[in-house]
């Protein structure tokens, strides 16, 4: 009898199948098989459609209300019905990848640079007067709480929020909630946000403001640039973490 030879062979990962019934659903939603309002079938009828237990059905639905997908409503008369995701789902989606990835702060710093100029420019194109409104009111709120940096970082990222909200485009406005958050968990450092930085970034506000009310895009993407920019130079000479990760997250809370 001859020698049987070695061979190398790797481990099968089988997926789960609350992850498969989960796809299957997903794809039938985002290709419109499914529209928003539609009522799903009841664990139980749907855990005999597909051959599967109530628990992986269960799994399945939640995996699909954690994206946006679907909503349970309670109660009598409730079920599962087929829902569209809200803008807050992406913005959830990036603020995993920043920190479950450990994105680095520079590559962060990088994505903003190169997302913000263009938000500002795109806000300059289509705000309205109900958006003008409320570019003045962030920006009278992070005026109002300048004497105070906990305050000032709160009202100053949702100040570039508002810019980013305005520019009419969800994918970017969703990027910059996310962008904007850890931005400011990262730079909450004493030393950095001294009086003098906290006076430049209210004037940088003003001029990028003062560019979008009067409907310049060239000026207000130039604005928000040279703001980012200076801010990036500024931040990166004092001790912020190298990647944005849970252990960041856990040092804040400690």
């Amino acid at each position: 009898m001859g020698r049987v030879p070695h061979v190398e062979v790797q481990r099968v990962r089988v997926p789960k199948a609350s992850d498969v019934f989960a796809a299957e659903l997903r794809g039938r939603i985002l290709d419109g098989d499914l529209e928003p309002g539609v009522a799903l079938p009841n664990e139980r009828a749907l855990a005999e459609a597909a051959g599967l237990s109530r628990t992986v059905v269960r799994e399945a639905l939640r995996i699909l209300e954690i994206e946006g997908l679907v909503v349970t409503r309670p109660g009598r008369g409730g079920g599962t019905v087929v829902d569209r995701p809200d803008p807050q789902s992406l913005t959830r989606s990036v603020d995993i990848f920043i920190r479950g990835r450990g994105v680095r702060f520079r590559e962060l710093l990088e994505a903003r640079e190169q997302i913000e100029p263009a938000c500002a420019e795109l806000a300059a194109r289509h705000r309205t007067d109900d958006d003008l409104r409320a570019l003045d009111a962030a920006t009278e709120a992070v005026r109002a709480v300048a004497a105070e940096v906990p305050a000032f970082l709160t009202a100053n990222a949702a100040w570039h929020v508002t810019v980013a909200r305005i520019s009419h485009n969800e994918l970017l406005a969703s990027f910059m909630r996310a962008l904007s958050d850890a931005v400011r968990a990262a730079t909450d450092i004493a030393d950095f946000n001294s009086d003098e930085v906290r006076a430049g970034a209210l004037r940088a506000h003003d001029r990028v403001a003062r560019a979008i009310r009067d409907g310049d895009g060239g000026a207000a993407r130039a604005a928000m640039a040279h703001h980012v920019g200076a801010y990036r130079e500024q931040v990166l000479k004092y001790p912020v973490p190298e990647e944005l990760g849970l252990e960041h997250e856990r040092e804040e809370r400690q």
